[in-house]
């Protein structure tokens, strides 16, 4: 589970509890107007270890399901410089200077058309289909539709984590989980909690013209909870 928020240190999924607090105002996200006429969207994220399953107690005696059954806090962006600086995260992915070009840009075309139909093409790993770029992989968006930012965002929390190896895909072998530091995004699908309850989820990649329609109420305090569901492969024999 991940949550992309507004307010520093506010945890929307226990109940809207702040803890901690940044001084001086900073670290706080929203969106703002550029002198360019563009939109600008930040956020802090947090990443939840979430077994749903386990905590339910549906189907833990199934060896294809992990052991884990507590809700816990695995990442705050918070504690994180390279998330607020587009600049220094350079110095972690210096292939965004290959991708920060026209032709790049343009093979996200097919990206954005694939994840609106069906499936994300995970080939294209520097595109994230109808959001745009998933570098840099910072809490920045340029993005003026907030909702579909915030996505972009939780998005680039799973190649951020999977990137530094603190996550590992659970798609690719059978018989264990695999470090992935490129992503492979079709083994991903996120679904909106928070501040509006969604019935399905999508690909990465997928417009919010499709979904995103009426998500973010004026009380919604542009603080939202993202539900990650993944691929797994399972070596159960």
């Amino acid at each position: 589970m991940i949550e992309t928020v507004k307010d520093p240190y506010c945890f929307p999924t226990l109940g809207g509890a702040t803890i901690g607090s940044a001084p001086n105002g900073t670290l706080s996200g929203g969106s703002d107007e550029k002198e360019d006429g563009n939109s600008a969207t930040f956020s802090q994220s947090h990443y939840y270890i979430f077994p749903v399953w386990s905590l339910m107690e549906i189907m833990t005696d199934s060896v294809c399901f992990q052991g884990s059954s507590k809700l816990d806090i695995g990442y705050i962006t918070e504690l994180d410089p390279f998330w607020q600086s587009d600049s220094m995260a350079m110095l972690f992915q210096p292939e965004v200077l290959l991708f920060a070009n026209p032709i790049a840009q343009l093979s996200c075309i097919a990206d954005s058309i694939s994840s609106n139909l069906g499936f994300p093409l995970s080939a294209l790993f520097w595109c994230a289909g109808s959001h745009g770029s998933v570098y840099p992989l910072t809490g920045a968006v340029n993005d003026k539709n907030l909702v579909q930012a915030q996505m972009t965002i939780a998005e680039r929390m799973i190649y951020k984590l999977s990137r530094q190896a603190l996550i590992w895909d659970p798609a690719i072998w059978a018989c264990a989980a695999m470090p992935t530091p490129i992503w492979v995004k079709q083994n991903y699908r996120f679904q909106l909690s928070k501040p509006i309850r969604t019935l399905f989820s999508h690909p990465p990649g997928r417009s919010d013209l499709l979904w995103g329609s009426l998500k973010n109420p004026p009380t919604g305090g542009d603080n939202f909870t993202w539900i990650v569901f993944r691929k797994r492969l399972c070596c159960a024999f």
